[in-house]
């Protein structure tokens, strides 16, 4: 079985507007079965030039993942784009990278988290992440402008889509060893697929209501099988389990 990070695949075709970075571990992996998200619906979803998607943990720092960005350190290589649905629009908001902080450890297995620095803020709302497991259940929003299908184009307008929570049992019955159950979470129509994240989307994140009606995020798109395939869900960062860790590296940068 062979599983791809999602970021966006060698070869691909990619929008004109914005400029790729290659990036990191780059590797075959925006939504597939998604509906295009309304202007200012996920005002946090942050587009990244290497082609990833992030979400602003401050507005200035995006929390991305780890398998996009290339170890930590200065970097001033990466644009992000935020405030807009359509990245083509007049109104796109775009910062530059000053610094990128990848999770300490990363081996390219589990813990696929990463902070990038931007040089200036990004003027939009930002998304709580969850601290602990409470929210780890239910149905989760995913958002993206990757791949509508595997192998397909990037997107020039955010997608939206609902996936179910998916337990650690049958991800592992998915996955096998493959699957790192402490730091990672899966969601996915599992029987039927048909609904994904997919090559583009890698470090966006997944998200949910929390008891007061806010959005809060407990999952960054990782890997999966594919996208969108029969059997095999999405496998998304568990947020809750490196919260700390990703508040302390916050505050360093």
């Amino acid at each position: 079985m062979t599983t791809t990070k999602r970021l966006l695949a060698a070869g691909a075709v990619t929008l004109a507007a914005f400029s790729l970075q290659p990036a990191a571990q780059a590797a075959p992996a925006p939504v597939v079965g998604g509906t295009q998200a309304e202007q200012g619906e996920f005002p946090f979803m942050v587009r990244l030039s290497m082609g990833c998607g992030g979400a602003l943990y401050e507005q200035d720092i995006v929390l991305t993942a780890a398998h996009c960005v290339d170890g930590s350190g200065p970097d001033t290589s990466i644009t992000a784009t935020g405030g807009v649905v359509d990245l083509e629009s007049s109104d796109a908001i775009t910062a530059q990278s000053t610094e990128v902080l990848q999770a300490p450890g990363y081996n390219g297995k589990g813990k696929d988290w990463a902070l990038i620095k931007l040089d200036k803020p990004i003027d939009q709302p930002t998304l709580k992440i969850a601290t602990d497991a409470s929210y780890n259940e239910g149905d989760f929003t995913i958002a993206g402008w990757g791949a509508d299908k595997e192998g397909g184009d990037q997107q020039r307008y955010l997608l939206k889509a609902e996936v179910p929570f998916v337990d650690d049992a049958a991800c592992g019955n998915a996955y096998g060893d493959d699957l790192t159950p402490d730091e990672e979470i899966c969601a996915g129509l599992i029987e039927e697929g048909g609904v994904d994240t997919c090559q583009g989307d890698s470090g966006g994140p997944m998200f949910r209501k929390d008891d007061s009606g806010a959005f809060i995020q407990v999952g960054i798109v990782s890997w999966g099988q594919g996208c969108a395939q029969p059997g095999y869900p999405g496998v998304y960062t568990e947020v809750s389990t490196f919260a700390a860790d990703i508040a302390e590296a916050a505050q360093g940068l």
